[in-house]
């Protein structure tokens, strides 16, 4: 139910991101937020953040990766990206199913 306009929390002041975030976990948004004047907004050029790290590969793995990525016409480093993602989330899929049964 929508609450009354004058009823709206003002948001505090943080100091810091982790105030912030420690605000939000136990506070009910509805209280600060009119979330029925809510607006679908999109990030197009919005990247997650990454990190570099490095990992040791045989060299008959990495020509392996490299000559797939060729094939695709794609960069090696998205190739082996996308096999990662990949995995991850069949992974990520088969505990999910083994703790639910």
């Amino acid at each position: 139910m929508a609450k009354p306009k004058g009823a709206m929390r003002k948001i505090p002041t943080f100091e810091s991101e982790e105030d912030e975030r420690k605000f939000w976990e136990t506070a009910d948004s509805t209280q600060y937020v009119d979330w029925s004047k809510a607006e679908v907004v999109r990030f197009p050029n919005l990247r997650p953040s990454t990190t570099a790290i490095s990992v040791r590969l045989p060299d008959t793995l990495l020509t392996e990766l490299k000559l797939l990525a060729n094939e695709r016409d794609v960069p090696y480093q998205s190739l082996l990206k996308l096999y990662l993602a990949d995995r991850v989330s069949v992974e990520r899929g088969r505990k999910r199913r083994q703790a639910a049964g």
